[in-house]
């Protein structure tokens, strides 16, 4: 397939690669074009603007970092928009608002092309062994054309219909559950700390018996040992991410209560020049809540 790939940050640079191993022809752009050197190498074109990594009636693909990113590239003055050709399908795999995903989607069908939201789970580690796990929404052609490319870059594919928000509330709802993990982890560990339990065995122990998933096993071992970086996941885009799931309740009147904790915490975080750590540097707070500290090492 001729694929398009806008955005070569940690993820997407591990994506492109994917699909570029996989037998895809792909055009990339990045606003640092340095980051394209080593996939131009292993085949792929570098395009000198966004616009021009979109092929006629084609395949783009997007990994950015925010809304206002996406909707530049969409429908700036050289966004993919006005070049993707009748029949061509924009693939976001971002983490976005469901309103931009309506958005868009609406804009795509007007202009005859098709818009699919596929935003994903994992971190880096799991985009460069292309063990991402993938929602994907839009209309329903665009979607099973589309199969083969997300099949290169992740695990498995979760279908979730016709309505690319879909994708976006249900990839809010699970950085909701992981901040909330952050936290609830955090708290664990730092009550049993003041009463002199060593922070490595409470997360041995919570994550080996009654909380054994993956992701609880990883970020207690981070939060166990205040070791927050290199960041996996930007607190700073965290704190974004919570504003987007309080964003998207308010919409529907749903109150939210622990998700307006953990964005307090983050926030807290940001504040005290935590945004370049990775977000589980939000159980600092709660170290610091409790009068305790991190070990130097790893405070900002």
């Amino acid at each position: 397939m001729d694929i398009g790939f806008i955005g070569l940050g940690s993820m997407g640079h591990a994506m492109a690669a994917n699909l570029l191993r996989a037998g895809h022809q792909v055009s990339v752009w990045n606003r640092s074009p340095d980051k394209a050197r080593d996939l131009v190498r292993e085949g792929a074109r570098l395009a000198e603007r966004a616009c021009d990594v979109a092929p006629a009636s084609g395949i783009v693909v997007t990994m950015l970092s925010d809304d206002a990113a996406l909707r530049d590239v969409v429908q700036g003055e050289h966004g993919i928009g006005q070049r993707l050709g009748e029949g061509g399908i924009h693939v976001s795999m971002s983490t976005v608002s469901p309103q931009t995903a309506q958005d868009l989607s609406a804009l795509h069908a007007a202009r005859g092309t098709h818009y699919v939201a596929a935003p994903v789970f994992g971190r880096p580690d799991a985009a460069a062994a292309a063990k991402l796990f993938v929602l994907c929404a839009g209309p329903q052609a665009a979607r099973q054309a589309v199969q083969p490319a997300l099949e290169a870059m992740g695990q498995r594919v979760f279908e979730l219909g016709d309505d690319a928000a879909a994708a976006n509330v249900l990839k809010l709802s699970g950085n909701f559950m992981l901040m909330a993990a952050i936290e609830s982890l955090a708290e664990a560990m730092t009550l049993g700390e003041r009463y002199g339990l060593p922070r490595e065995r409470t997360a041995e122990v919570l994550t080996q018996s009654i909380f054994p998933a993956p992701a609880m096993v990883n970020y207690g071992r981070q939060i166990a040992q205040h070791s927050y970086q290199p960041a996996g996941f930007k607190l700073s885009l965290g704190l974004k991410d919570a504003d987007l799931v309080l964003g998207a309740a308010r919409k529907v009147a749903m109150p939210m209560p622990l998700a307006q904790l953990v964005q307090a915490r983050l926030l807290s975080a940001l504040a005290r020049q935590r945004g370049d750590m990775d977000w589980s540097a939000a159980a600092i707070g709660v170290s610091e809540d409790a009068g305790l500290q991190a070990t130097p090492a790893t405070r900002a």
